[in-house]
Formats: structure tokens, C-alpha cells, sequence
């Protein structure tokens, strides 16, 4: 196959492309590397990587047009501050929506995308959350533009696949608790946490299942999650654990903020229905993994889109 992948540098997009290149598919990414590392990918003679944004238009139907991918695998996001309408706008919606025309115009097969779970809204309706939950996307500026950008794919024709996703960890992880827990640790700084519960998936387990998308298994919306969330306690006790810190400190436990919410626990029936059987790592082998790429990467940075009450 021929696969275009969007955010080929970041955590989901380098580990499905090597995948990908592991079953002999030829890829172009393109990443603007405003996350992404150029580290994550080894070159590869079935592999061009474009360091460019998905806001260029003219490039990217250039790029569509000349490759004439089987699938495209758009999993570039802009998230790393919550108040940066300009770049989410730019990235989600002006960069989707040009990968969604592309695709459109140039016959693409097959397209995957990757939706927030956030797009449900911070006091979801349901528990655990299903397909036909409404979407409520007005929380931030990250779940309107992925969520605008999901309405594109949907109006557009072209046969799609989107994945609402739990909380996706492991190595190359660079937004959310675990970077934030590990990097703090590692600095000898108080970490905090919350009540809240997630659904914390590994990324190898996702990037299984995104291969079998580009090959035609499955149309329209899924929820990728385990479908058992966890206290973020336990989360950080799986950090501390994997990184022996002397003493264990105890993390202090803060009231929720105004933008987060207590519980994000998806459906994944029809997941299962549609894709088989998913085999998910345990919890403390995906931190293990995400902390010794962070020992030998760092962190890039700790990004989350909630407005931390606490970031010294």
C-alpha cells in the first residue's frame, strides 16, 4: 500500500508508520514539528518525511497528487496551549479540512482520523459513554477544532474511519499526566493529582488496530478504549514504581479544575464488534515503556490542554 500519514513525528503518527514500512507499505509524512521529533523515525527507503504544515494547501495536494495514497492516516493536532485558538484553528480545522478536500478530490480510499474524546463535553450524558452520545465539543478550543474538522469528514463522501480515543500513552508520549508526573519526579518537585479517572490505551495497541483501518476493516466512528478507566492515583503510582523513586512520595490530591472532567470512559463495543478481539497491554508495562523513552529523550515540553492551576 501507499499510505500519506499527518503528524508522522509524533507519538501515534511514527509508530503506525513503522508499522507500516515493518509489512513493506510505502510512506510520505509531513509534521511541522511543533511536537513531533525528527528522532522517532530511522530513515527508510520506502519512507519520505516532509517537514511542513498541513495549512499549506498547495503542498498538500501536491503531496496527494503525487503519491495517490491507498489510505491517509491524519493524525496531526495542535494542543500544546489551550488559549492558542490561531494554531488549533490553522492545524484541526483549516489543515484538516485541506486533507479532507485532498482525499476528495484525488480518489483516497480510505481515510482515518482521530477524534478527542473531549468532543462528548465535560459532563458526558452517559456512563459509560456511547456512539450516539451527542457531541458537546464547546469545552476548548482543542475538542471544537477536532471536532469541526470531524464534521468535514463526515459531509465529504470519502469512506472514513475515526477513532474517539481514550487517553493514548507510551513511548513518544508528550502531552497529559504521564510526561507531567515523570518530568516532575524527576526533579525532585511535588506532583499533584486529581479524582478524575481515564482510560489509559497504549499507542502500539492503537497502531495495530489503525493498520487493519487503512486496509478496510470497519466505516464511520469508534471509540478506541479498554473500556475501564482508572483513577490518575494509580497512574502516577505506576510512574513512581517504574522509575524507583527513593521514598515514594505521595502525590497531593486537588479538587478538579473548571475544564476537566471526573470520568471519560468509552464504549468500545462496536470496536470489538468490527476489529476483533483487542489484546491491551497492562498499565504498568505501557509506563515502564513511556519512561525509559523519556530517559533517553526527555519529555519535549509536558504539554496538556487544561489550564494547570500549578505548573512551578
Amino acid at each position: 500500500m501507499k499510505v500519506f500519514v499527518t503528524g508522522g513525528l509524533g507519538q501515534i503518527g511514527s509508530h503506525v508508520i513503522e508499522m507500516l514500512l515493518e509489512r513493506g507499505d510505502r510512506v510520505v509524512a509531513i509534521d511541522n514539528l511543533a511536537t513531533g521529533r525528527r528522532e522517532h523515525l530511522a530513515d527508510h527507503p520506502n519512507l519520505t518525511v516532509v517537514i511542513d504544515s498541513i495549512a499549506n494547501k498547495p503542498l498538500v495536494d501536491e503531496l496527494i497528487s503525487d503519491l495517490k495514497p491507498d489510505a491517509i492516516v491524519h493524525t496531526a493536532a495542535s494542543y500544546k496551549d489551550p488559549d492558542d485558538w490561531y494554531n488549533d484553528t490553522l492545524t484541526n480545522c483549516v489543515g484538516g479540512a485541506n486533507m479532507v478536500d485532498a482525499a476528495r478530490k484525488f480518489d483516497v480510499k480510505r481515510f482515518v482520523y482521530f477524534q478527542t474524546a473531549l468532543c462528548y463535553g465535560l459532563k458526558p450524558l452517559q456512563q459509560p459513554i456511547r456512539l450516539d452520545h451527542p457531541r458537546l465539543p464547546g469545552s476548548s478550543s482543542y475538542s471544537i477544532t477536532k471536532t469541526t474538522n470531524e464534521f468535514y469528514l463526515e459531509l465529504s463522501g470519502v469512506d472514513y474511519v475515526t477513532f474517539r480515543l481514550a487517553n493514548v500513552v507510551g513511548p513518544r508520549n508528550v502531552a497529559g499526566p504521564l510526561p507531567i508526573f515523570y518530568q516532575r519526579l524527576k526533579d525532585g518537585k511535588q506532583c499533584f493529582v486529581t479524582e478524575a479517572r481515564r482510560d489509559f490505551v497504549f499507542v502500539k495497541d492503537l497502531a495495530r488496530v489503525v493498520l487493519k483501518a487503512c486496509d478496510g476493516v470497519g466505516h464511520g466512528a469508534y471509540h478506541f478504549s479498554s473500556g475501564r478507566d482508572i483513577a490518575i492515583q494509580e497512574l502516577y503510582d505506576a510512574v513512581v514504581k517504574a522509575m524507583d523513586v527513593p521514598g515514594k512520595p505521595k502525590a497531593e490530591v486537588k479538587a478538579l479544575g473548571p475544564d476537566d472532567v471526573f470520568s471519560i470512559l468509552l464504549d468500545p463495543s462496536r470496536t470489538f464488534e468490527d476489529f476483533g478481539d483487542i489484546e491491551f497491554t497492562p498499565l504498568q508495562d505501557t509506563v515502564s515503556a513511556a519512561i525509559d523513552y523519556y530517559r533517553q529523550h526527555g519529555t519535549l515540553g509536558e504539554y496538556t490542554h487544561l489550564r494547570l492551576q500549578d505548573r512551578k
